[in-house]
């Protein structure tokens, strides 16, 4: 059995409660399509009748109310659509798993640890060299440390700090969206892009120091309503981005770059906002020669709260008509050498990369080159059609 293969049983997928509320979306054969979906029992329920899109469902008062009132038409076994997933074992005749969101805008914030801060800080100095960011490292934290989880952006506190880096010449505009008032949120991916459980991740092959970022994706209404939150690996070309911040979009929107799912937890009863920012996060990657990196990001060391992320992302100012999914920052950052000493980590073709939570299950991706993952041709015009060909629209 390959890496990959141990990773799509349900139970290395699924969340360990097994009252949780999970939707997702399926490629349908019998339809010719995506289908939305509930995963209950083992089982995957077609309920495009009632939602035709993830945005249709998240945008009602009660997401997951609505999920266990709706009509379901049963899909198959959980398990067999799992195991048809891969690429590389998929049957085109029988249905597989799909990222678990549709018409939401794809979204993220940056720099929202503080050890991820002191991390941008050192790509920016060490201008994509990873020879050099680590007496880069060691040179900042000495100077101001590594935890500033207690210190509130935008406070009194954070802005005398400020002051303090300027005057000693270090100061950073990583660290103005690390500590000041406004929030990093940028275009992580476009809406119909992203990249499912068991699916190939992308890495453009013009890095050379690249890393996994495991995050949690919170899911979020047009009205602003957080309404769920799901898995996500933020994709990060590290020395594409030290080059310059100007290059963000190259760094981070790329070719299969935007992983998430397995599938969307909706908020009740059982889960909330509040077992969110308690989540402790794993990663792991298992490399084709062998070698294993282990880690995680723990969201109660986040300095910015996720019901702030979200309204700094969707006000007033700033409208998504058909609600948007947010990635809410790493703690993870990976130094320690892979192969060269002073190197650090760095992706290899074939990486098996796990991100999981016991709240919301496991997303594993192979990371592939760009150019040889499968190109995204399925976009929002081809679901309008396929939508309005069962009458659905």
């Amino acid at each position: 059995m390959s890496s990959l293969e141990a990773h799509m049983s349900a139970a290395a997928t699924l969340p360990n409660d097994a009252r949780a509320t999970l939707v997702g979306r399926i490629w349908s054969p019998a339809h010719g399509g995506p289908c939305v979906a509930r995963i209950i029992g083992g089982e995957a329920e077609d309920i495009t009748e009632t939602f035709p899109t993830m945005r249709d469902l998240c945008e009602m008062d009660d997401p997951a109310a609505a999920v266990h009132a709706s009509k379901g038409e049963p899909v198959a076994p959980l398990v067999e659509i799992l195991a048809n997933t891969p690429t590389a074992a998929r049957n085109l005749s029988k249905p597989w798993l799909l990222p678990p969101v549709d018409l939401q805008a794809l979204k993220a914030a940056g720099v929202t640890f503080a050890i991820s801060m002191l991390e941008r800080v050192i790509e920016e100095r060490a201008r994509g060299n990873p020879a050099a960011a680590e007496e880069i490292r060691k040179s900042i934290r000495d100077l101001i440390g590594d935890d500033l989880s207690k210190l509130k952006p935008g406070s009194a506190e954070a802005m005398n700090l400020k002051q303090v880096l300027i005057a000693k010449g270090v100061w950073s505009q990583y660290l103005e969206v690390g500590i000041g008032p406004d929030a990093e949120i940028f275009t992580k991916s476009q809406p119909m892009s992203a990249v499912g459980h068991g699916m190939d991740a992308g890495l453009n092959p013009v890095s050379n120091w690249s890393n996994p970022e495991p995050e949690v994706v919170i899911v979020v209404a047009s009205t602003g309503k957080i309404v769920g939150a799901m898995l996500g690996n933020d994709v990060n070309l590290r020395d594409v981005e030290g080059r310059s911040a100007l290059l963000l979009s190259k760094a981070k929107d790329n070719n299969a770059s935007c992983a998430l799912g397995p599938f969307i937890r909706l908020f009740d009863e059982h889960f909330s906002l509040d077992h969110v920012r308690k989540m402790q996060l794993s990663l792991k990657v298992e490399g084709p020669e062998g070698y294993v990196l282990e880690g995680g990001s723990n969201m109660a060391k986040i300095s910015r709260d996720p019901a702030d992320l979200a309204s700094q992302m969707l006000n007033r100012d700033h409208q998504y008509p058909d609600g948007a999914v947010l990635f809410l920052g790493t703690l993870f950052a990976p130094v320690a050498d892979r192969e060269v000493k002073g190197q650090g980590f760095t992706h290899k073709i074939g990486d098996v990369v796990t991100v999981s939570a016991p709240e919301l299950g496991a997303l594993t991706n192979v990371m592939r080159r760009t150019d040889e993952a499968a190109p995204w041709t399925y976009g929002t015009s081809h679901l309008l059609r396929y939508l309005a060909g069962r009458g659905l629209l």
